[in-house]
């Protein structure tokens, strides 16, 4: 089974993905901030993580950083999902290292067709 982390402190979002991830047959772990998704990450092992960058205590760009400095989970990919649309904001998610970046407002559909390419690479 595919596992899928989401990150994300809007409850709506969360609610909205985690629903949509689990029709398609995916294991969801949830986080409300940066912090609590690294500690779900010491036990768990997912295949994406899909992480909002403006977040409370930890944000998505320390995050990232975190996860892709782990042996352990470098084979995790990352996708930002985020309102930073910016062209400077997209190009520093992808020099960090993040594997796909989306922009909110979001199509749920799109999100889950892409992270299932993401998967199969």
């Amino acid at each position: 089974m595919k596992k899928i982390l989401i990150v994300d402190d809007e409850p709506n979002i969360l609610m909205a993905l985690e629903y949509a991830f689990k029709k398609q047959d995916f294991e969801v772990f949830i986080a409300r901030d940066g912090s609590e998704a690294l500690e779900i990450l010491k036990n768990e092992h997912p295949n994406v993580v899909l992480l909002d960058i403006m977040m409370p205590k930890v944000d998505g760009y320390q995050t990232l950083q975190i996860i892709k400095q782990n042996e352990n989970l470098k084979d995790v990919k990352v996708v930002f999902l985020t309102a930073k649309s910016k062209k400077e904001d997209i190009e520093k998610g992808f020099s960090l290292g993040v594997d796909q970046y989306f922009t909110k407002p979001f199509s749920t559909k799109k999100i889950i067709a892409e992270i299932n390419l993401l998967l199969q690479e």
